[in-house]
C-alpha cells in the first residue's frame, strides 16, 4: 500500500446508479483527458484498487514493452547459442 500513499489525491467520487464515475476536473486537466477519450481500466482485486490509463498511453506502453521483450529474446537466443 505504500505506493498508494506516494500518489496525489484528487478528491473522492460517488458511484452513480448506473456505475458511472466522474473524474475530477483537476485530474482531467493534469492528464489531458477530454470528453470522448477512451480509458483503459485495471484492477487489483485482492487490494481493491482501480487504476485508469488513457488508451493512447497504453498503446505506447505496449509498444515499448514489445521492444524490450524482443531485445530480451534476442539476448537469450544469443546466449543459448554459446
Amino acid at each position: 500500500m505504500e505506493s498508494v500513499f506516494r500518489s496525489r489525491t484528487y478528491g473522492s467520487v460517488k458511484v452513480g446508479e448506473r456505475g458511472q464515475l466522474v473524474i475530477p476536473v483537476e485530474l482531467r486537466k493534469a492528464l489531458n483527458i477530454k470528453s470522448g477519450d477512451q480509458l483503459m481500466i485495471f484492477a487489483k482485486l485482492n487490494r481493491r484498487l482501480i487504476s485508469l490509463m488513457p488508451e493512447k498511453d497504453f498503446g505506447q506502453f505496449l509498444d515499448k514493452a514489445e521492444k524490450i521483450i524482443s531485445g530480451l529474446e534476442r539476448k537469450a537466443a544469443q546466449k543459448g547459442r554459446r
